[in-house]
């Protein structure tokens, strides 16, 4: 009865984050990009594509790995899906030098967003990291991930497929 509770429980919490960010968009929040640049996260929602958020920073070491397994297959799924990629910093003032020299390391060819005070993170409600959120055509959260183990960008991707109505 107990495990039963646990996992009602937690069926709960996770039913509860989908529907939090359900038909929801991506604020109307400036911030800038690794280099210095102003970028609007609202306009990733008027894209008109498939838009993947991910929240990440450089200590986090399932961060740095899901969004490496992803650049693998970044290249294909931007051709094969018309989608982009924006990978939200979370580091703090602190650390926020690390990040470009890193980035560059990685040779990750996506908007490296700097959330270096976490207002975006606090706007969407995002409680850990790594955490995915995937979008579709119309700006619209269509699905939202919290954790990274090996091969959830496969799952990533079926949800990409799902959106364009492939399987």
């Amino acid at each position: 009865m107990k495990k039963l509770s646990i996992l009602l429980v937690c069926l709960f919490i996770a039913a509860s984050s989908f529907a939090q960010n359900a038909n929801q968009t991506l604020p109307d929040l400036a911030l800038k990009d690794v280099n210095g640049k102003p970028k609007n996260m609202s306009d990733y929602s008027k894209a008109k594509k498939i838009i993947i958020v991910s929240f990440w920073a450089t200590w986090c070491s399932p961060c740095k790995k899901e969004l490496n397994n992803i650049n693998e297959l970044y290249e294909e799924w931007k051709t094969k899906y018309n989608l982009e990629l924006v990978a939200v910093c979370t580091d703090n003032a602190r650390n926020v030098s690390k990040v470009k020299p890193y980035v560059d390391g990685q040779g990750w060819d996506y908007d490296i967003i700097m959330d270096v005070n976490q207002d975006f993170q606090r706007a969407m409600n995002i409680v850990q990291i790594p955490h995915t959120l995937l979008l579709d055509q119309n700006g619209n959260i269509v699905y939202s991930h919290s954790g990274y183990v090996e091969g959830d960008e496969f799952m990533l991707e079926e949800k990409i497929k799902e959106l364009l109505g492939k399987k």
